[in-house]
């Protein structure tokens, strides 16, 4: 394995879901709820909004990338992650759903770049195979 060029570090203490994170530097300092959804009181963030948000800022970076591999010119460009808990035979499962947001290019061209940004982002990689993501492009 190469060597890391950078570490997160985060700890959860107090319940899990019903409890509180805080990264290492201070700059994740989150109480945590159970969303109303699933049955509890809201009002906090959650692990799904975390993950959504790191996986959408993430695919961003990704998508630059790709547009420049592609010779590709964006606008002012945006990525909604939307993460799901389904139920499964033992606990959950999550799934992800990408949207992004290409104005000024037509559809076959943004579908190629978000389908190359699929390919370079640590976390569509890290999740392949296990994580249902499907990618939208809208222009």
């Amino acid at each position: 394995m190469a060597d890391a060029i950078y570490t997160a570090e985060a700890t959860s203490t107090g319940g899990g879901r019903n409890g509180h994170v805080r990264s290492s530097d201070g700059i994740i300092d989150q109480d945590m709820k159970l969303p109303t959804e699933m049955g509890g009181p809201g009002g906090a963030t959650n692990p799904e909004q975390l993950f959504a948000a790191g996986y959408a800022a993430c695919f961003h970076g990704a998508l630059r990338l790709a547009a420049k591999k592609k010779d590709v010119k964006l606008g002012d460009t945006s990525i909604d992650a939307a993460v799901s808990l389904t139920p499964d035979d033992t606990t959950f499962t999550i799934s992800v759903v990408l949207t992004a947001h290409l104005p000024g290019l037509d559809q076959s061209e943004a579908d190629e770049v978000i389908e190359l940004a699929h390919q370079l982002c640590p976390y569509s990689k890290a999740t392949r195979g296990n994580v249902d993501v499907q990618l939208k492009a809208t222009v």
